[in-house]
């Protein structure tokens, strides 16, 4: 076997490990009852109910990693791009302005506690993820071809600082001689 197969070979085996990791860490959390989703229910309960003004109604929300849901635990789409270009991150509060004509109007008015962490870019069952501190992150595709990334890339990646997460926000592509800089 040459040594390029071997390599091969042996990051092979590396990727299956670190999914086995991954699906072995879910599974953990699904049996102790630890639910991300759970979190950010509890946090929207505590939020103001929804309230009209003169040619809108206004919701508060806390944004999931795709959608923002409210203090009735009902969920609003969060346009990818918006959420890609703002960096939010799962567990950021946003006001939800409709107007009159069906117009959403998004604005983040309470950032989550945030850290920054790096990873590689990959695709695995149909999602982009980063892979960062032995845990896979999603992140939208908006911000994906908004960086132009590519599988492989080095990625800073925003995610909750307090909070187990599975989302995490795309901040920068690092350049690929990224070791090589002084920082």
């Amino acid at each position: 076997m040459s040594q390029a197969s071997k390599l091969a070979l042996i990051k092979e085996m590396i990727e299956t490990a670190e999914s086995n990791l991954r699906s072995a860490k879910q599974l953990i959390n699904e049996l102790s009852g630890f639910s991300a989703k759970s979190i950010y229910t509890q946090k929207a309960a505590e939020l103001e109910p929804s309230s009209t003004e003169e040619d809108s109604k206004i919701v508060e929300g806390i944004f999931n990693g795709q959608t923002m849901m409210d203090k009735d635990k009902k969920e609003y789409p969060v346009p990818a791009n918006y959420a890609s270009k703002s960096k939010l991150v799962p567990g950021d509060v946003l006001k939800l302005t409709i107007k009159e004509n069906g117009t959403f109007l998004y604005k983040q008015i309470g950032p989550a506690d945030r850290t920054r962490v790096i990873g590689s870019l990959t695709y695995e069952d149909g999602q982009y993820k980063v892979i960062a501190n032995g845990k896979a992150y999603k992140v939208l595709l908006a911000s994906v071809t908004y960086f132009k990334a590519e599988i492989g890339d080095k990625i800073t990646l925003v995610i909750p600082a307090t909070e187990e997460s599975e989302w995490g926000s795309i901040e920068n592509v690092l350049p690929a001689n990224a070791e090589e800089l002084e920082y």
